[in-house]
């Protein structure tokens, strides 16, 4: 990281998202764990590529807390600095709407989202492939796989090749799983 890098990360308050997201501990997810920790691990992907936008960073620590928590005030979110409108909307943009199938919202953000979108929603997919190697239901694991090669590989193909690389080496490892434990 060069040292204007670490400037602008220096300038970047994330303290009042992180306080946002404490809402997720104790929401379990699939693999163990619980959200927030998937919160802070989408972040640290984004930076270990590399992604050092504040509104792309505050975003991706409280990307699940609309759609997780039900009770959650957008206003919160919209109010809590300057750039609180545009993480909102960079949020909502990988927000998956109530009755929309995850096909189709797969689909609506490799067809209608933002560079950024992508972006989070790709570090967001490998913070839950590496997930992935906790979870012992089959059935989930090899949907999971299968959605993230026809609808997340497309994503990560327009806006980062080598995080695809990455989804890509996941997908490999967890199909290599379930052939041993199937055989």
């Amino acid at each position: 990281m060069t040292t204007d890098e670490m400037l602008i990360l220096k300038g970047t308050f994330l303290a009042p998202y992180m306080q946002l997201a404490t809402a997720l501990i104790g929401k379990t997810r699939e693999g163990g764990g619980n959200m927030f920790r998937h919160q802070i691990d989408t972040m640290a992907i984004l930076i270990d590529y590399g992604y050092i936008d504040s509104v792309l960073l505050k975003a991706a620590v409280v990307h699940d807390v609309i759609e997780d928590v039900p009770e959650f005030s957008h206003n919160l979110l919209q109010q809590i600095d300057y750039e609180g409108h545009a993480v909102y909307n960079l949020v909502m943009e990988v927000t998956r709407h109530h009755d929309e199938p995850k096909s189709k919202f797969l689909t609506r953000i490799l067809e209608t989202g933002t560079r950024e979108a992508k972006i989070l929603k790709t570090a967001d997919r490998i913070s839950n492939m590496i997930a992935l190697g906790f979870v012992i239901n089959t059935d989930f694991i090899h949907r999971y796989i299968e959605e993230t090669v026809q609808y997340v590989y497309p994503i990560a193909e327009d806006v980062d090749k080598t995080m695809l690389s990455e989804l890509k080496s996941l997908v490999e490892s967890r199909r290599k799983y379930l052939s041993a434990i199937v055989s």
